[in-house]
């Protein structure tokens, strides 16, 4: 253990369990069924919650369309609208340590990054807020002097929101307040294994004002819930962030109806580092990268490609830093590093790194199960690997974990050879003091966002979402508030001057 920075266990007394119930019209619901959601750090359960089936399903997709149909949402205001949306970010900010807590127990991330997300939360919904007033179409007045026309944005409908387990108040963020700025009404189903704060989303929802019907909350599994959110004729829309076979389940549900959808899958999203670039900014940046929610992260850098002449000494500066990151007890607000959410997803990472050794890929540091003293071994250590080639799982597989895979260029144009030798999309990076490496590479790399001597900064304004295999659609900014829109074209005749069509010879 000599070889890394764990924070052991501290003397913390985990709150009450909390008991999560369905939201649904307006009320909160139970079910004859529950499940329990254990810590992945403590070992203990920290959550009971109803679970839901077809009759809670189709009961908040009635209460989300009768709501709907009847304007209750839909018909207000955009300043109607954006008031309520502001008291939401409010109370978000008023809430950060009881809604962290419970991230954290549920997900295994480190306090400090529960307490980021959560409050940075309230961002998004102030800026869905600006939205909400700030919706126009377009007029025109070329089409003669006897024509009008008009393009106007119309709330789409009852949209499915989907959530995961690894952003699971964050993400929500990201997609909740834009549709309701758009006026639609929604039915949300986070994931099993982080169910309790999407139900304390709720209960903000409600002191916020927010008219019953139009946010609706299902607890449960994918089957049947996730899939009947997906393929209900009264669903005008699903949007949903996971994994990019879920993502491919959801779109054939959902081909039935032929409704809209939105993804925001995976990625293996590279970072390309040129000689010139800062190397120590650089180094810290893969670092973060690769170890930030401890790699269950679809941004995740999971893979670096670096220019030769600069390998060596690259990859050794990321493996001294690997060792200083503060992996632990994710209740320590000195942790970095917090907890693997299951122990079959800590098998699978660990099956990648042994699969890559098996295939000459050496370890540089790490790859194997971290025991964390009083908390257990469902934590993973820091992981670089070298003598990677582009055909290993390694490099090709979303692998979810710790895990940073090491490739080398030589040339540009080799770099974004590798780059876009990938059936994802998602992200992409590049680091180089050369102005014209920067930009030529931010043209060409298929990705949806690509960083320049940066990582992972987004902000509310900015649109996320992938190309290829990394999902359709956007979020957040302007440009993901449209996808919760439908266009309409309203053609205006002004005054009597058409000629009639039919001649009665009178």
């Amino acid at each position: 253990m000599k070889d890394f920075t764990v924070k052991t266990a501290i003397d913390f007394e985990l709150p009450p369990v909390f008991r999560g119930r369905h939201l649904i019209d307006g009320t909160w619901t139970e079910s004859v069924e529950t499940f329990e959601r254990v810590s992945p750090s403590h070992g203990k359960v920290v959550s009971v919650s109803a679970r839901g089936g077809e009759p809670e399903t189709n009961a908040a997709v009635s209460a989300a369309r009768r709501a709907f149909d009847a304007g209750v949402w839909s018909r207000l205001s955009g300043k109607e609208r954006a008031t309520v949306l502001l008291k939401v970010a409010d109370l978000i900010e008023a809430n950060v340590e009881r809604i962290a807590l419970f991230e954290t127990l549920e997900s295994g991330k480190p306090i400090s990054q529960s307490r980021g997300e959560v409050g940075g939360a309230g961002d998004l919904w102030r800026y869905a807020a600006s939205l909400a007033r700030t919706s126009q179409g377009d007029s025109h007045n070329t089409l003669g002097e006897d024509m009008l026309g008009v393009v106007i944005k119309e709330p789409i409908g009852v949209v499915s929101i989907i959530t995961p387990w690894n952003f699971p108040f964050w993400i929500l963020s990201q997609k909740l307040p834009f549709a309701l700025a758009a006026g639609c009404t929604v039915v949300v189903k986070p994931s099993e294994m982080t169910p309790s704060t999407t139900v304390m989303m709720g209960e903000l929802l409600l002191e916020a004002g927010l008219p019953a019907g139009v946010c609706n909350i299902v607890l449960g599994y994918g089957q049947p819930v996730g899939s009947l959110m997906s393929s209900h004729p009264d669903v005008d829309m699903v949007t949903f962030t996971g994994s990019t076979g879920v993502g491919k389940l959801i779109t054939e549900a959902s081909a039935t109806t032929l409704k809209k959808v939105a993804l925001e899958l995976g990625g293996k999203n590279p970072q390309v580092i040129f000689p010139d670039a800062d190397l120590e900014s650089a180094a810290d940046a893969v670092t973060f990268g690769v170890y930030f929610n401890v790699g269950q992260c679809c941004n995740s850098s999971s893979r670096i490609i670096v220019h030769e002449d600069i390998a060596e000494q690259f990859v050794a500066r990321v493996v001294e830093l690997s060792r200083h990151v503060k992996f632990g007890d994710p209740l320590d607000p000195d942790t970095q590093v917090g907890a693997i959410v299951t122990p079959e997803h800590n098998a699978k990472i660990d099956g990648y790194v042994k699969g890559a050794v098996a295939e000459g890929a050496k370890v540089e540091i790490g790859g194997e199960t971290l025991s964390v003293s009083g908390l257990g071994t469902q934590f993973y250590q820091p992981t670089v690997i070298t003598n990677v080639t582009s055909d290993m799982a390694i490099a090709r597989d979303e692998v979810f974990g710790p895990v940073l895979s090491v490739l080398t260029f030589r040339t540009l144009e080799e770099a974004l050879a590798l780059t876009n030798d990938s059936d994802f999309g998602l992200s992409a990076g590049v680091w180089s003091e050369n102005i014209h490496n920067c930009l030529e590479f931010a043209r060409r790399a298929q990705a949806g966002t690509v960083w320049t001597n940066t990582w992972m900064d987004g902000y509310p304004e900015l649109a996320f979402g992938g190309v290829k295999q990394s999902g359709q659609g956007r979020e957040i900014g302007s440009y993901g508030f449209e996808e919760f829109l439908e266009v309409k074209s309203l053609v205006m005749r002004v005054g009597r001057s058409r000629a009639p069509w039919v001649q009665t010879g009178e």
